[in-house]
């Protein structure tokens, strides 16, 4: 069961146009995998400056996974418009 703020996001999600949404999605899955990855690899390095490779590898990570989404969208977007056509 979704609960208000489950609904509310997925609301906001679901009046996007596919590349936004796409974006959104790709850069909070990639971020959060960028941010797990530099955590673990900054744990591993050196425990007092963690927090800081958890920063350097999520943000561009979140940045990669933007850009790919939009690409992604927009391929969706647009063979959606070509079966319209048809």
């Amino acid at each position: 069961m979704a609960g208000p703020v489950q609904t509310r996001v997925r609301r906001l999600l679901d009046d996007l146009p596919p590349p936004a949404r796409y974006a959104v999605l790709g850069a909070a899955f990639a971020g959060v995998a960028g941010a797990v990855t530099g955590l673990v690899l900054g744990l591993h390095a050196h425990v007092a400056t963690a927090w800081a490779a958890t920063v350097e590898v999520a943000l561009p990570a979140a940045a990669l996974g933007g850009v790919l989404g939009v690409v992604l969208g927009a391929g969706v977007q647009w063979s959606r418009r070509g079966r319209r056509g048809r």
